[in-house]
């Protein structure tokens, strides 16, 4: 193997380890911006993950396949990093189309945040927030990231919807909010939560 790709290889496990340590709560757990760091590498897996698998489902047979990789595998990716990390991942919506995924209060107040955000000019793709918060079990560190709506996004999530999708939609998700989003829209946020 080239040197190079081991430095890149031991470059990515030194992150990975670093991010479990904190999220895991190691000794580096005490500072906010090192949890949001590890926080980031957590959200980055998780979004190159689904990406692949959406893109894959949508080449294979169209945006009804799309929704079932959201159904079934995101939810998958979730647990799997949730495991691996020590925190609680996911993802939310102030409309989400899983009502297991629905905002709470801090989650909800800060969605809301990232929309002033949006609509004072900040690029959706650099909205995130992070705090230690108290929660019901103490001291938690909370982290989100905005999920912008995407050109591929809107087959599911946008104005107008094939009525192939509609009716996917409906079967599965009978109290569906999660339409009637543009391009560039916040579409909801991937969110974690560690005790501390």
């Amino acid at each position: 193997m080239p040197l190079k790709d081991s430095m890149a290889i031991a470059v990515v496990l030194a992150g990975w380890c670093l991010a479990g340590l904190v999220l895991a709560g190691g000794a580096a757990a005490d500072d906010d911006e090192t949890r949001a760091q590890a926080s980031r590498a957590v959200v980055t897996e998780f979004m190159i993950s689904l990406k692949q698998q959406l893109r894959r489902a949508i080449q294979m047979g169209g945006p009804p396949n799309a929704i079932q990789v959201c159904t079934v595998a995101a939810p998958a990716i979730a647990a799997d990093l949730s495991a691996r990390t020590g925190g609680q991942v996911g993802r939310t919506s102030l409309k989400p189309r899983n009502p297991g995924n629905a905002p709470d209060e801090w989650e909800r107040a800060t969605l809301q945040a990232f929309e002033q955000r949006r609509h004072a000019g900040e690029d959706p793709r650099g909205i995130e927030a992070y705090a230690t918060v108290e929660g019901p079990d103490g001291s938690e560190f909370r982290y989100m990231k905005a999920i912008p709506m995407g050109n591929t996004c809107v087959a599911c999530h946008g104005q107008v919807i094939d009525r192939r999708v509609a009716a996917t939609l409906a079967q599965l998700y009978p109290d569906d909010k999660a339409t009637g989003y543009n391009v560039g829209d916040i579409r909801g946020a991937f969110t974690i939560v560690q005790p501390k």
